[in-house]
């Protein structure tokens, strides 16, 4: 966990860095780009009650969405060992992964590319692209290395030979509750599975967090109300899939109880608290100014990164190279639908969002 917040901090400086480093290509745009917009549909007291309507709406469909695969346990279909299981996983994977190139990645190259930012650098280097790169290689590192740390915090030595078991299927743990002798625990290759998948966990809510903010400081700063309207349904659905990959990658991770209802809350509650930041910056917020669209941009293309490689690595390829899928074709076309499937979903939700 500390390793988690360390990685975070350090994204949050290195965005900062980058931002001041452009600071003076932002301060220099044209005329008109932090005014307001002359959209009849603008109206500040019809859309604060739809704001309203959408935290509330927001929270309950991503309570659903993440809670659904904790609770997949007792029903039979859905049971985590299962065929179903696998099939539903691999479209909620599906779904991430058409939310990193759906909606986020073209938003964030929509965002740095606007006439309201000045042509040099912005119009002469794809920042967008650029910045999901390194996203995804950060990632990449930030996924290897807490591997390494919870590996090396939890392993001791070689397994001695009187335990009669494979070195590269054993971890030697110490402990004091099952312990074997002297204190020893053995971890064997599903602990080191189960390891995986709680960094993968973590991992891949940082990425989502990182979107929900934006989503939600977005929302809450604009006062159309024609935009919100069409906004809460597709972020309903939008979150409720969203929601779904998520809560399918805690169940496998196996946490605390106390843990799975704050990973929980902590997806669901982002971006309505986004909402409110952004309600109640909405006097000083403007979509379309330079600094806004900067910064939401180079977020946008930072959490992109990190969804698309997340969705790629960790979760679909982990999946369809583990021996259960390689054990069944048949299964495996059914997984691969349903990961096209998931990606067609938030294909069409992006019509709308």
């Amino acid at each position: 966990m500390a390793t988690t917040k360390l990685v975070m901090k350090l994204v949050y400086i290195l965005l900062i860095l980058f931002t001041f480093t452009v600071s003076p290509a932002i301060s220099t745009s044209p005329e008109g780009c932090d005014s307001g917009s002359d959209n009849p549909c603008v109206d500040k007291a019809k859309a604060f009650p739809l704001k309203i309507v959408a935290i509330v709406a927001i929270l309950t469909t991503s309570l659903i969405g993440v809670a659904s695969p904790l609770f997949s346990r007792y029903i039979s279909f859905l049971r985590p060992d299962g065929n179903g299981f696998m099939i539903v996983k691999c479209f909620s994977s599906g779904i991430i992964l058409g939310t990193g190139f759906m909606h986020v990645l073209p938003d964030s190259f929509e965002m740095l590319s606007s006439e309201c930012l000045s042509d040099y650098p912005w119009h002469r280097f794809p920042f967008a692209g650029f910045v999901a790169m390194l996203s995804g290689l950060v990632t990449l590192a930030i996924d290897s290395i807490t591997t390494s740390l919870y590996t090396g915090k939890n392993t001791v030595g070689p397994v001695p030979d009187e335990y009669d078991i494979d070195q590269e299927k054993a971890i030697r743990i110490v402990g004091h509750n099952h312990s074997h002798g002297h204190g020893v625990v053995l971890a064997t290759k599903d602990d080191g599975q189960l390891l995986r998948y709680r960094v993968i966990a973590m991992v891949l809510e940082l990425g989502i967090l990182f979107h929900s903010v934006v989503i939600g400081l977005s929302l809450g700063a604009t006062n159309d109300a024609c935009t919100i309207k069409g906004l809460i349904i597709a972020l309903c659905f939008h979150h409720l899939f969203e929601g779904m990959g998520l809560g399918g990658c805690i169940l496998q991770a196996d946490f605390t109880t106390v843990k799975k209802i704050l990973m929980a809350l902590l997806f669901a509650g982002t971006t309505p608290c986004g909402i409110f930041l952004g309600i109640a910056l909405s006097n000083i917020y403007r979509d379309n100014s330079p600094t806004a669209l900067v910064t939401i941009g180079l977020l946008n293309a930072c959490s992109a990164g990190m969804l698309i490689y997340m969705a790629l690595v960790d979760l679909l390829a982990t999946e369809f190279m583990g021996s259960m899928l390689q054990g069944s074709v048949k299964l495996q076309i059914k997984c691969f639908v349903a990961a096209l499937l998931g990606c067609a979903v938030m294909s069409v939700v992006a019509l709308w969002a």
